[in-house]
């Protein structure tokens, strides 16, 4: 069950409450579900309850009740619980996560693509297929017509993420709607000599060219679509192959969950969803495989720059706790299924920020959940029906980021 799923099932059991009078209330339009704040809450958590009380006239505790009894065996809901002041917290059923993978893997490049019609609009076409006209135009990336006349770099790329992204979210084709009219983004600030991101002019159509010549065109996409509307594009002089690049951290998550693939082809098993197991205890052996001996390439690439010995290293990493390995399996698990609902909400809001940061930390759940839950085997261990359901989860991580970068019109590598 996805977070949209479930938020359609407490949306049905209010509605049911008010239809049978048990609740006096206008139903609202929508009811967000998320992960609760931490483990031992269940799998979700929703607030709706608090939300109605006031209109209800009644305490929270009493609402959250009412819609208790109502969700109580729902088909993918093990449990429901009342907390604190009446916040609803959901323990999905125990095939709920082997479901989830099922359904990424089953659906492949439709994910988060709510028109199946429109999945092979959006899907990695061939490289001769892509207009060589389209400076942005990726290896395998389908080029979206883009609005004429736009005013800024950042207009125009924004501008043709929004029309992949709209097509994903089932939206009519905005591009020719005259309300539509959203204001072009103000003015770069003047370049500061003392902050090395800082453009050195504003992205105008005239500098794309030059910003795609020094970045490529991933980076420029990126650094292009990751700012908030409200925020400055700060353009780097060259593109840094390494973690502290979040657009190559995403892309490295990509392409270790391939080298996974083909390792474990080469063990001679391949992935199937299940139960992932216990989590590593003791220690964390490195597993040696294509991606972190690096891979080889027609132009002599060498071992990727700045790979940690654990996957999720970083300059900043939090110490690891008792409940680490439970946080990081919920944690990647919920974020592979809220992918759909974000590609909706970047639709709606005009925020194709909202999928570039979702892939962020998507990519840093899944360095998080191998590190616990190694897909292959280590030293003397032969592949188990755990170490398929491991590479299955691996996959439909994989299948997640490739989606969404598709949509920003990145590329999602095999190798790096």
């Amino acid at each position: 069950m996805t977070p949209a799923e479930l938020s359609r099932t407490v949306l049905r059991s209010v509605r049911g409450a008010v239809e049978e009078q048990e609740l006096s209330v206008a139903v609202p339009a929508r009811i967000v579900v998320q992960p609760p704040p931490r483990p031992g809450c269940g799998d979700y958590a929703s607030n709706v309850a608090l939300q109605l009380a006031k209109p209800a006239g009644r305490p929270a505790r009493e609402v959250a009740e009412i819609l208790r009894k109502r969700l109580a065996g729902s088909p993918g809901i093990a449990r429901v619980e009342i907390a604190g002041p009446g916040f609803l917290n959901f323990t999905l059923g125990d095939d709920a996560q082997v479901a989830l993978v099922q359904q990424v893997l089953a659906q492949g490049a439709g994910y988060g693509d709510r028109s199946a019609a429109e999945a092979a609009a959006v899907a990695p076409a061939p490289a001769d297929a892509v207009s060589p006209a389209d400076p942005l135009a990726g290896p395998g990336v389908v080029a979206a017509p883009r609005p004429p006349a736009a005013r800024s770099a950042r207009e125009a790329v924004v501008a043709e993420a929004l029309a992949r992204i709209d097509a994903a979210a089932g939206v009519p084709d905005r591009r020719q709607d005259r309300a539509d009219t959203r204001p072009a983004p103000g003015p770069l600030p003047p370049n500061d000599p003392a902050d090395p991101l800082a453009p050195s002019d504003a992205l105008a159509p005239a500098d794309l060219l030059d910003l795609l010549r020094r970045l490529g065109s991933d980076e420029a996409r990126w650094v292009l679509l990751r700012p908030a509307a409200h925020d400055p594009v700060r353009a780097p002089e060259r593109p840094v192959q390494r973690e502290s690049n979040p657009r190559f951290r995403v892309q490295y998550a990509h392409a270790r969950v391939r080298a996974l693939e083909r390792n474990a082809g080469e063990l001679g098993f391949s992935g199937e969803p299940g139960d992932v197991g216990p989590p590593v205890t003791e220690g964390f052996p490195e597993v040696p495989d294509e991606a972190s001996r690096g891979s080889a390439s027609g132009d002599g690439a060498s071992r990727l720059p700045d790979t940690p010995a654990r996957l999720s290293d970083a300059p900043a990493r939090l110490p690891r706790t008792q409940d680490a390995p439970a946080r990081a399996l919920q944690g990647f698990l919920a974020l592979l299924a809220a992918y759909p609902s974000v590609v909706e909400a970047a639709a709606r809001l005009r925020a194709p920020d909202r999928v570039v940061r979702h892939l962020e930390v998507t990519a840093e759940a899944f360095f998080r959940w191998h590190d616990e839950f190694p897909p292959l085997p280590v030293g003397e261990q032969k592949p188990s029906a755990v170490h398929r359901a491991r590479l299955a989860l691996a996959e439909a991580g994989g299948t997640v980021l490739a989606n969404g970068l598709r949509l920003l019109g990145i590329s999602a590598p095999e190798h790096l």
